[in-house]
């Protein structure tokens, strides 16, 4: 880049402070009061002196560390939970700082100078800079996603050859193919001889939640499982037998404490009170 034809190099350089104080107030002052509560004002202050140091690096051509830079910069920013739309107004408000401090007493036709200047040197950089934050926001997304997953239907070995994988939340069938895997991986892994299926943090069980449930009794049934469906609440039952839904061939249990009774006598346990 030819440093010479830049306006805004030298300028930001002899005016960084001012620039720095004016446009972290702006920021601090657009952000969610729930955020900006609990962030300190140096993060403020380190995120706009990070963006400068961005946009000089590119000023005085040192293209080859602007990408990494912008990379690290957006995953930071996404790291402080701001959203695409703060940081756009943020970096704009930047510009409208920018602009107005360099055009002070300037006529229009210099004026209209600087503004093809803004999209020549600095509307790349915002745009790699959001462009950035875009991608670091979906890989992070994508990584909790996968976290979620593996979270979504944990098989926990509660006694010998018995398991129990409790359920919350709605089950669509994404789920249900997640849950289906893991009861079968799980019965081979604890060699599990029955599982217990806990739905009570299931909000609803229409005609494809239970349809679900019975492909992954019968799967497990295959494999040589026995499964107990358990935390079938009132209100639940009757919505199944409204719907005219068959779980006649599963056994069901009110609760976890009576599912993990029921499994312990088929694999010849009971618990029994020791009297003093």
């Amino acid at each position: 880049m030819n440093q010479p034809s830049n306006p805004f190099l030298k300028f930001i350089q002899n005016n960084r402070e001012e620039l720095l104080t004016e446009w972290t107030d702006k920021m601090k002052a657009l952000d969610d009061p729930k955020v900006s509560s609990v962030l300190s004002d140096q993060v403020y202050t380190n995120t706009c002196n990070e963006y400068m140091n961005i946009l000089l690096l590119s000023f005085r051509g040192e293209d080859q560390e602007i990408t990494s830079k912008i990379s690290d910069f957006s995953q930071r920013i996404v790291q402080q939970g701001w959203s695409l739309r703060y940081i756009s107004t943020s970096l704009s408000e930047f510009n409208k700082l920018l602009f107005s401090k360099m055009t002070v007493d300037e006529s229009e036709e210099n004026k209209m100078k600087l503004v093809w200047s803004f999209d020549k040197w600095i509307s790349p950089i915002n745009s790699e800079v959001l462009y950035q934050y875009a991608s670091s926001w979906e890989r992070t997304v994508s990584l909790q996603k996968i976290a979620l997953q593996e979270l979504s239907a944990p098989l926990i070995p509660v006694f010998e050859n018995i398991t129990v994988m409790p359920l919350v939340g709605t089950i669509d069938t994404e789920r249900a193919k997640r849950i289906m895997e893991n009861l079968l991986q799980g019965v081979v892994k604890h060699r599990a001889e029955v599982v217990l299926i806990d739905i009570t943090g299931v909000p609803v069980v229409d005609t494809m939640v239970a349809h679900h449930i019975i492909q992954a009794s019968e799967a497990v049934r295959l494999v040589g499982a026995k499964c107990l469906l358990v935390g079938i609440r009132p209100e639940i039952a009757q919505t199944i037998v409204n719907l005219g839904i068959d779980l006649s061939q599963i056994i069901t249990k009110n609760s976890l404490q009576k599912g993990i009774e029921s499994a312990l006598e088929m694999t010849n346990r009971q618990i029994v009170s020791l009297e003093e």
